[in-house]
């Protein structure tokens, strides 16, 4: 398939999950050029803000970060070269859902859901919302997170399921016809990351004589967004494209310290862990592999 004709959507639920997750993805097709459109479901009101200077931005101050993050997410994409890049229903119709974290380590949703929230919209109301995207951009690929949002935050699984049933929804003729003309999405990929090369960087940082990085999870115990080899399908080499997902990160700086324990994998080790990106087919046929045994292009076989 030629690059101009290939047609990648990506739906995510806050400003920084699609850096952190398909950035070098996403920076690689652009300069392929191939068309990328980016679906953000929030503005992340609810996130937590590492810059002391705009900390009344919080929700439960100024409520202002929701807008501050607008600026970050077109600030990002702008290093990606990412040009179409949307809110579900514009900025501001679903808020952030905000989470805590459960007894098992991982995100769940709190007690307090406003009405608003994302995780509280009806899901057909959302879903159509993103219909009419799948109908006007007519994406061959479709990336989400899987069912579990990755690690269980409330928006991450909203998302996958807004994206899930809207990419059915879309390629029924008779569904909405209003909506636009119908379009089937050939291939759906879950987010994820590749347990072999986590454990391999943990294991560099340990032997570094680091202990306090990514505190909590080891070569055994490995965070639920990491899959063996065996149940990953695609592994995408962005490594030329770390620079701009780096300047990405930092474009979100209210939300992510590059420097800071998160991305303290560096060197080589980084480049594998947070250059090459990895996916799960959930829906399409496999296409012909690369050398590691994995697709090399999210449009293999297509």
């Amino acid at each position: 398939m030629d690059s101009a004709d290939k047609r990648l959507l990506l739906v995510h639920a806050h400003p920084d999950d699609e850096t952190i997750g398909n950035g070098a993805t996403m920076a690689r097709l652009v300069a392929e050029g191939a068309h990328v459109t980016l679906v953000t479901c929030t503005l992340g009101e609810e996130g937590e803000i590492l810059v002391p200077e705009i900390a009344h931005y919080a929700s439960d101050q100024e409520d202002r970060l929701g807008q501050h993050r607008i600026g970050e997410l077109a600030a990002a994409m702008k290093e990606l070269g990412v040009t179409d890049h949307r809110f579900l229903g514009g900025p501001g119709r679903f808020r952030d859902s905000g989470m805590v974290w459960g007894e098992d380590g991982n995100a769940t949703a709190g007690t307090d859901v406003r009405p608003d929230a994302f995780w509280a919209a009806d899901l057909l109301v959302a879903a159509d919302l993103l219909v009419e995207v799948i109908r006007e951009v007519r994406p061959q690929v479709l990336v989400t997170y899987d069912q579990f949002g990755g690690y269980g935050h409330p928006d991450h699984v909203q998302a996958h399921r807004v994206a899930m049933y809207a990419a059915d929804l879309a390629g029924v003729r008779s569904y909405k016809p209003e909506l636009g003309e119908p379009w089937e999405i050939a291939k759906v990929y879950w987010s994820a990351m590749s347990a072999r090369a986590f454990r391999e960087g943990l294991t560099a940082l340990r032997e570094a004589g680091d202990t306090t990085s990514f505190e909590g999870w080891e070569a055994d115990n490995l965070p639920p967004m990491a899959f063996e080899d065996d149940q990953l399908d695609a592994a995408i080499d962005g490594t030329a494209f770390l620079d701009a997902k780096s300047a990405a990160l930092r474009a979100h700086a209210s939300q992510v310290e590059v420097d800071g324990p998160f991305f303290a994998l560096s060197n080589n080790v980084g480049q594998t862990v947070w250059g090459t990106e990895h996916y799960r087919l959930a829906r399409g046929t496999r296409g012909p592999v690369g050398p590691s045994g994995l697709e090399d292009d999210l449009f293999a076989g297509l």
